[in-house]
């Protein structure tokens, strides 16, 4: 029989990853408070409805859990899940640094393996492969965006994941690298215009997307950067202060209707070498970019830990990790997963 798995979440991301545990025979449990009817009609669905702090202390112990929270609320049930002996998936993008439960982690012989989107996550792991490639970096440079295909003249944006975590990414200190130290720079600085493939000119500025490879990848200067159409960030800063948070929210929903693309390069670089890889994607069977890119990193690291354990399908101890702790087989399943489902990877 097939392990089940347990899904924290399943908004556009989170309804990605779990037809995609269907679709490789799993059964699954969803626990949030809407679930989509096509879910829940699902006879290998067990839909549990309501507010997943109340629903967590029921779940079978030592149960492969995909929390695909809000940030918010992602990082708050963390030791919980460690305490029951629970192998985590972890997508909740948060400010807090997950390896704060380490010891809970080996103690309860529990493995969290965060930041498993598209970047944080794959990026991680490609920075990783540069580094197997190239050995000490000289620079380590991440560019990545989920954006409308063509600017509208208004935001030019839509959040195709929790509004709320776009929010902290734009007013979170980014932490950058430079000349063997780390440093904390304002958000949305060092703002530049870059080629985006076919799709044209558009922004760049300093985000703190790093997180874990400023202290596990070997290089003397990292920055990681998020991109936007012109005009978007600017018109960000203007209206501190001028419109409310759920203003904002409104203008940013995700409208399916509309074609977008996400846009993923890594930079790595030695005085002598250089790899780059663009991973790109625009949408696919009705499902957008980003779900798309987060979802199938998080689905396949997901699978590896139900087909095989953390342990034996991924090289991971009982402890908190990093996307760029996993081993090279386990990278090379994901990327391969990826490129099955017809996301663009482009190495050169």
């Amino acid at each position: 029989m097939m392990t089940a798995a347990i899904a924290l979440g399943c908004g556009l991301v989170g309804q990605f990853v779990v037809e995609r545990l269907l679709e490789n025979g799993h059964e699954v449990t969803v626990v949030d408070l809407n679930i989509p009817e096509k879910l829940s009609s699902n006879p290998r669905v067990t839909a549990l409805v309501g507010d997943v702090t109340q629903h967590i202390e029921n779940l079978p112990s030592h149960s492969v859990i995909i929390n695909m929270l809000p940030g918010r609320i992602g990082d708050k049930v963390r030791p919980q899940l460690l305490s029951a002996g629970h192998n985590v998936v972890d997508l909740a993008f948060t400010a807090e640094d997950p390896h704060l439960h380490q010891q809970l982690a080996v103690e309860n012989n529990a493995v969290l393996l965060w930041d498993v989107g598209i970047a944080p996550g794959m990026s991680n792991m490609l920075a990783k492969k540069g580094a197997e490639a190239l050995g000490h970096l000289d620079t380590l440079t991440i560019k990545v965006g989920g954006n409308p295909t063509a600017p509208d003249g208004g935001w030019s944006y839509m959040a195709p994941f929790s509004p709320s975590d776009v929010i902290e990414e734009y007013t979170r200190p980014a932490r950058i690298k430079s000349n063997n130290d780390v440093f904390e720079v304002p958000p949305i600085t060092d703002r530049h215009m870059i080629q985006v493939g076919e799709y044209g000119e558009m922004e760049a500025f300093l985000t703190d997307g790093l997180r874990s490879v400023l202290t596990t990848i070997s290089a003397s200067n990292m920055k990681e950067y998020t991109v936007r159409w012109p005009g978007h960030i600017q018109k960000w800063l203007d209206s501190q202060g001028v419109l409310e948070e759920s203003e904002m929210l409104d203008a940013w929903s995700y409208d399916a209707s509309r074609e977008e693309f996400t846009w993923l390069e890594v930079v790595a670089k030695t005085a002598q070498n250089q790899k780059r890889w663009v991973v790109q994607d625009s949408g696919r069977n009705g499902d957008g970019s980003m779900a798309r890119t987060t979802g199938l990193v998080t689905a396949a690291c997901a699978l590896l830990f139900l087909k095989s354990g953390p342990l034996q399908g991924c090289g991971l101890e009982p402890g908190v990790h990093p996307p760029e702790a996993l081993s090279t087989e386990a990278i090379d399943y994901v990327i391969a997963m990826m490129r099955d489902h017809g996301v663009q990877f482009d190495e050169d």
